[in-house]
């Protein structure tokens, strides 16, 4: 027999969510058959069988939240037959009667009844009155004694009661000026609700939400931004891209100048490519570059790692693959894990222009938008219609300085306007 238990998931995640039975209790199973998905964080786990046997209990339902190191259920030795069945029980005692309510409940209860009856003046079996009326005149306070019924039998009805409401109550204020009526309830079908649904927040959006205001709480993130003039790069790519194509077998897009220009800046200013330890910084040298990518249940950034030992083959395989396992829910832990700096693209879903929260402990992250042409000055003479696109880099000015983050962006943009040098510096 050996528990099925939560398997350790990596840095930072400590809990997960029982997404899916694979099994069911009885079922016969081998070592490596698949149980349960997990659902965590970052990623779905499949949670496999170590050993052949039965499934004899799960104890952990789709939907709990089960902790690293949980047992969510047993397996035990055999061969799956079913069990047989068990004796059938001696005829079921006699339903005990229901206990009495305890003393301070009952004192409740009694402090409840009373309550109800004050709010009506006196109890309600001192008038014959139809629900409704008893209903109405609780909610306005209105002694149910003191209301006249037109009923043949003397019962008080609806609107009886609000009748009675209606009337003046100041009798001594002079005829022009009555006391106005008591607000009316609304009746039940003159504000119908309005449709809504409510759907629970997955266990990643939770994650996400309390990520990012977790972000802006711990670090001092300020944005600075500037903007790329795109001609030099759209010019590279459409005389180059077929043959990239061919050659490469994958498409030539934005994102690898964009990876190599971000590679060469922060070589240039390694700060940005830092986190805080504590009261120490850790400067790093190598650039594994996050890159968000939107999947079904939120947004995620695979890591891109060694970035500055790929060329711009390499980096697009790398994106394409890892924003196709994104899509499809298969991305690793170690796939996620460990980025140096993040670039996030709002350019396409049509974003101008944004303020990208860091991706902690990251310091520094960079925002590209959509490439929209504006009417550029070329010299003192001269204006061109010209594809730009607004950076933003979002930093945390802890340890990194206003100038410092400012040169940065500058030198991402030098950059990509001059793609060639891109093969020397990124």
């Amino acid at each position: 027999m050996s528990e099925i238990k939560v398997p350790e998931m990596g840095e930072s995640i400590t809990e997960g969510t029982v997404s899916k039975w694979v099994v069911k209790e009885g079922d016969t199973v081998s070592q490596g058959d698949v149980l349960l998905e997990l659902e965590t964080d970052k990623v779905n786990l499949e949670i496999s069988a170590e050993e052949d046997g039965v499934i004899e209990s799960i104890t952990r339902q789709e939907g709990d939240t089960v902790q690293v190191g949980e047992s969510v259920g047993v397996i035990g030795a055999g061969t799956g037959a079913p069990k047989a069945p068990a004796a059938a029980p001696e005829a079921p005692p006699a339903k005990p009667e229901a206990p009495a309510a305890p003393a301070n409940e009952q004192a409740r209860e009694s402090k409840t009844d009373l309550a109800a009856a004050a709010a009506a003046g006196k109890p309600d079996s001192d008038t014959i009155a139809t629900p409704a009326a008893r209903k109405l005149a609780r909610e306005r306070g209105i002694d149910l004694n003191a209301v006249q019924g037109n009923d043949p039998i003397g019962r008080v009805k609806h609107d009886d009661v609000r009748k009675h409401d209606d009337k003046p109550t100041n009798l001594g204020a002079p005829p022009s000026k009555p006391a106005p009526p008591a607000p009316k309830a609304p009746a039940a079908d003159s504000n119908p609700a309005k449709p809504a649904d409510v759907v629970p927040m997955s266990r990643r959006r939770r994650t996400i939400a309390n990520r990012l205001v977790e972000a802006q709480h711990n670090a001092a993130m300020l944005t600075t931004f500037n903007e790329v003039d795109m001609t030099a790069i759209l010019d590279v790519r459409k005389r180059r891209k077929d043959k990239f194509k061919e050659k490469h077998d994958v498409g030539l897009g934005f994102m690898s100048f964009f990876t190599k220009a971000v590679v060469g800046a922060l070589k240039a200013y390694p700060m940005v490519n830092s986190e805080i330890n504590g009261e120490d910084v850790i400067i790093k040298k190598y650039y594994d570059i996050g890159i968000a990518v939107s999947a079904k249940e939120g947004l995620v950034v695979p890591v891109v790692r060694d970035a500055d030992r790929l060329g711009f083959a390499g980096i697009e395989k790398e994106i394409a693959s890892l924003a196709s396992k994104a899509r499809n829910n298969s991305l690793a832990l170690s796939e996620l894990q460990g980025g140096t700096f993040t670039i996030t693209n709002g350019g396409v879903f049509g974003s101008l222009l944004s303020t990208p929260i860091l991706n902690a402990p990251q310091v520094g992250i960079l925002g590209m938008h959509k490439i929209q042409l504006r009417p550029i000055a070329i010299d003192e003479t001269r204006m061109e219609n010209r594809p730009m696109m607004y950076i933003a880099l979002s930093y945390d000015h802890r340890i990194i300085d206003g100038s410092e983050a400012v040169s940065f962006l500058v030198k991402v943009k030098e950059l990509l306007e001059d793609p060639e040098t891109l093969l020397i510096e990124g």
